[in-house]
């Protein structure tokens, strides 16, 4: 288990790998540790050499070759591990990324508790305001396809700027309850920040050494903030006599702090940076669509991120409608349901890694979909409240799975690209399943509700298999 310093002028090397070789030359750490004991004999001699461990592994990082990755240095690359221990240069990042996905969770969660104060304020029809859900993805799709060319000219420090201030200005809009029209101008705008900001840093963190655990991380500071945001926005804001709108002022203060904080981790990743580290980005996007990966992850981004905004979305009010719950006890269900998520993705990445991205997520599939079957059947309160954190639970590493499986499938270069492609069908399923949902609903009744979310599960699941 002794630490080798490798160089990178041995003839043997130079014949058997086209650069020095590095963890992110092999497709697995099976195949890197299969070919660890030739890597190991080359000697210990160079000024630009890089670091080999048996286990634990530490992350090999070639300070000069072609495999770089796209978002950072390389030193940026993933995260440097030894025992588990991070280096402490990447702590900030890890932190200031769980801090956006934090205020994403605050921002998309909250919709669910404020449709009724909406349908209330502005006289809607469940129909009229499910625009919400069609407005938001828009923005959202729009800015994920405008992601790779925004790195290109700007760098990840222009993302770092850019998606801070769309949310800034989004949320202000909200906040001073102008018009419906302008309110839905306001979360398409704020959306657009988060088209860039997922993408960008989902890519990223899929990048490093522990990507299950750092995506994981990420995924569940947003579920954190998808817990405490229904909890905050209806409870805590009516018991100080606020209006709904007041939400959004708190929301405005939070992305200025996100401002602050992705600005000044991200602050030296320029655009010349990733220009010297990519192919043309009109090459990339050009080349996502030739891998069959591609399709496949799309597709199953859609189908997830459609039930899980569904879920959040209508949630409170089928407790309101269907169950008799009170308000405040509508929002508790949201609540306890985002708790879960979180809980699940800080909690069973370790499980993931154990079984494998492919099969873990089966497992979680298929308990989640035997949940809500007996969710579809209970009526009391309390029990709701328990499944609903249990589908939670096991629906939270659902996403990330399919992040790190993309990220496998595919050659590095292409990640940015590829996953904001995904990322934009994941939100064009946001847009599209909840408006439909809340058609059914405003048509046969809101009992149609877990119905319809057992049907689209067991269908994202079907979506799941083609990609092991």
């Amino acid at each position: 288990m002794g630490l080798n310093i490798v160089s990178n002028n041995v003839a043997r090397a130079r014949g058997k790998y086209p650069s020095r070789p590095s963890i992110a030359n092999f497709e697995t750490l099976a195949a890197y540790e299969q070919h660890l004991p030739d890597i190991q004999d080359l000697g210990n001699n160079s000024s630009n050499t890089f670091l080999t461990a048996s286990k634990p592994y530490f992350m090999v990082v070639d300070t000069q070759s072609e495999e770089s990755p796209l978002l950072g240095d390389a030193n940026s690359s993933g995260l440097l591990c030894r025992n588990g221990v991070p280096q402490l240069w990447m702590i900030p990042r890890v932190g200031a990324a769980m801090y956006s996905f934090a205020f994403l969770g605050l921002f998309t969660a909250t919709i669910g508790v404020m449709l009724q104060p909406l349908i209330h304020h502005y006289s809607l029809s469940d129909v009229q305001v499910s625009l919400v859900f069609i407005v938001g993805p828009a923005g959202y799709i729009m800015a994920a396809q405008l992601n790779n060319q925004v790195h290109w000219k700007l760098g990840q420090r222009g993302m770092a700027v850019l998606a801070p201030t769309c949310h800034t200005i989004g949320v202000l809009i909200i906040a001073t309850h102008p018009p419906f029209p302008i309110v839905l101008l306001g979360f398409a705008i704020g959306a657009f920040g988060s088209g860039f900001l997922d993408g960008s840093l989902c890519a990223w963190a899929a990048t490093v050494h522990n990507a299950n655990t750092v995506t994981g991380m990420m995924q569940g500071s947003f579920s954190v903030g998808a817990a405490l945001g229904p909890f905050l926005a209806g409870k805590v804001l009516p018991a100080w006599n606020g209006h709904w709108y007041d939400w959004y002022y708190v929301l405005a203060i939070a992305s200025i702090l996100e401002l602050c904080l992705l600005f000044l981790v991200f602050r030296n990743e320029t655009a010349d940076k990733y220009r010297g580290q990519a192919q043309d980005e009109e090459t990339l996007s050009r080349h996502i669509f030739h891998h069959r990966a591609t399709w496949l992850v799309a597709v199953y981004l859609l189908a997830y991120c459609g039930i899980e905004t569904a879920i959040s979305g209508w949630m409170v009010t089928f407790m309101i409608r269907s169950r008799n719950a009170t308000p405040h006890f509508a929002s508790i269900s949201s609540t306890v349901f985002w708790g879960g998520m979180a809980a699940g993705r800080f909690t069973l990445g370790i499980v993931t890694d154990k079984l494998g991205v492919g099969r873990a997520n089966i497992v979680y599939f298929v308990i989640t979909l035997a949940v809500q079957v007996v969710f579809a059947f209970v009526r009391n309160d309390v029990a709701c409240i328990i499944l609903l954190g249990s589908i939670g639970f096991f629906m939270g590493p659902m996403f990330a799975c399919g992040i790190v499986q993309v990220t496998r499938l595919l050659p590095r270069e292409l990640h940015v690209a590829a996953i904001s492609f995904g990322a934009s069908a994941g939100q064009f399923g946001a847009a599209l399943l909840p408006f439909g949902i809340g058609a059914c609903i405003q048509a046969m009744g809101i009992n149609m509700f877990p119905v319809a979310i057992v049907s689209l599960s067991f269908l994202t699941f079907l979506s799941w298999l083609p990609l092991l």
